[in-house]
């Protein structure tokens, strides 16, 4: 196998129990710079073919997919569980969103409702300037690179939702899997495989590179045939592959998720009313995963007053006996530590409780910190994210304060508001500074949990996102992968069969729903 570098004699790499620390066996070839090419070049040889499948023939293909994931069994769940350290019911449910955003997609590619036609007949005798004949569709970008992420080995990796919403949209899909889960990277890139071949899908369609060197993903983001690229991951990385994106010749989209930390708001009436019971809900939230989510609550924000007293005390009882999980990588427990050692270590910055320590290699202990408004208005790198189970609670003294604590905030996947009738008047003024602010606004309840359907946004303005315009999660996601494309005065015979007089599928004719 060719090697990403001379310098570099690696050419297999394993996985690593999330719980020791110890390889994994297999070993996995690292692909090539030579392999990369290959699959982009396989991609967008199988684009033309692909984009012209039928509805029915391209939604068998999803569903397909899925129905070879459930195959793999209880396999497929204890490799993930050992390379993520996630617990299996979690994983279970992971497989079950997994399969289900699949099916989704495909009953959205026979709906159609993306494929729309929109005609505007010639109007030759208008006055003061007649209209050509104008008639518009939906068509795929080309083939997508899907980078694969930590946190989700299966609902945001190989087969997740970049994936399942760029197939839906006709376009071919290179993945990059993730370096921390190989072995489950392995397993469903072949289900995917299998799915292609049992529904007869051109080869080239799907395509999969791994290995942990970020060449790999440079140079498929700089690869001349990707035409669009869906990421999931950190902000450093998603801003490095918008930067390559934006350097090539022709520039692309990417649609990367970053970075958030999804400020809760904590109402008078409503701490007043069940302060305690918001505190214990929210230590649950909070600890999920090892607080390993990109909606994890890592901000709280109140009014000073004896609500918030009990809440603290009773989300303090509840973090200082919860015993810690696994963390995905080393890396990222390493990231965890960091940013909260910078926490601790703020003069501004009080911890207030931490977890159970841990005995395990990727372990680390959540923590919970407090400060007051005045102190984040002087140092917005309080609001910065740490990836994993630890939280800041802002003190404000009224509503004003609050307020521009939340005016400061960088953009966010979520934020959220627990109220109860009585708060309904001062949350009112608080919503469209929200709006503004996150992709989600939601009431009483917690934001780790996304919805895959038809009204779900999991996206934000930057830095949540790096196109606040778009959604990873949801039916929506097909737009990132489509253009709009207008033919004027094309015969007939030269128009696409959707868009001729009398063909069948959803229309719009002069406006109006046909």
């Amino acid at each position: 196998m060719q090697r990403v570098s001379e310098a570099d004699p690696t050419t297999t790499f394993q996985g690593v129990d999330a719980a020791t620390g110890a390889p994994l066996e297999p070993s996995y070839p690292i692909s090539s710079l030579a392999d990369v090419d290959a699959a982009c070049a396989a991609a967008d040889a199988a684009f033309d073919a692909y984009r012209a499948t039928d509805p029915e023939t391209r939604a068998a293909f999803l569903e397909a997919i899925g129905e070879e994931i459930v195959a793999l069994g209880d396999a497929l769940i204890e490799r993930a569980h050992r390379e993520s350290g996630l617990p299996v019911a979690r994983l279970t449910g992971e497989r079950g969103r997994t399969v289900g955003q699949l099916k989704l997609f495909a009953q959205v590619v026979r709906d159609g409702y993306w494929r729309q036609a929109r005609i505007d007949p010639a109007l030759p005798d208008r006055q003061p300037l007649p209209r050509a004949d104008l008639r518009l569709r939906m068509v795929p970008l080309g083939p997508v690179a899907v980078f694969g992420a930590s946190n989700f080995p299966l609902a945001f990796s190989t087969a997740g939702g970049d994936t399942a919403s760029a197939l839906a949209a006709g376009c071919p899909v290179v993945v990059k899997g993730h370096p921390a889960h190989p072995g489950t990277d392995d397993m469903v890139a072949g289900a995917i495989r299998r799915a292609a071949e049992k529904t007869g899908m051109p080869a080239g369609v799907f395509g999969h590179v791994r290995g942990p060197a970020n060449a790999l993903g440079a140079a498929l983001v700089q690869d001349p045939r990707v035409a669009a690229v869906g990421f999931t991951g950190s902000r450093g990385g998603g801003l490095a592959l918008m930067k390559l994106a934006q350097g090539r010749a022709v520039p692309i989209p990417v649609y990367a998720e970053m970075s958030s930390i999804n400020p809760v708001l904590l109402m008078p009436a409503a701490l007043a009313a069940r302060g305690a019971a918001l505190g214990t809900a929210f230590v649950g939230s909070l600890t999920m995963g090892a607080g390993q989510f990109c909606t994890n609550p890592g901000l709280v924000l109140a009014i000073e007053g004896e609500g918030l007293e009990a809440f603290t005390r009773a989300a303090v009882e509840a973090l200082t006996a919860h015993a810690p999980q696994p963390m995905l990588t080393g890396g990222i427990r390493a990231a965890y530590a960091k940013g909260t050692q910078a926490l601790a270590s703020n003069p501004a910055v009080e911890q207030i409780a931490c977890g159970l320590e841990g005995d395990g290699v990727a372990r680390e202990m959540a923590r919970l910190f407090t400060t007051d408004a005045q102190s984040v208005l002087a140092d917005r790198a309080l609001g910065e994210e740490v990836f994993g189970a630890s939280s800041l609670i802002i003190r404000c003294r009224d509503l004003d304060e609050l307020k521009a604590v939340i005016a400061g905030l960088e953009g966010q996947l979520t934020a959220t508001l627990h109220m109860d009738e009585a708060d309904h008047a001062a949350a009112a003024s608080l919503v469209p500074l929200l709006e503004r602010k996150a992709g989600r606004v939601l009431a009483n309840g917690w934001p780790t949990g996304v919805e895959v359907s038809h009204a779900m946004v999991h996206g934000g303005p930057f830095p949540a996102t790096s196109d606040g315009r778009s959604t990873s999660v949801g039916t929506l996601a097909i737009d990132r992968y489509l253009r709009p494309v207008c033919y004027q005065d094309l015969p007939a015979a030269l128009l696409p069969a959707e868009l001729r007089d009398g063909a069948a599928g959803p229309r719009m004719i002069d406006g109006k729903s046909a």
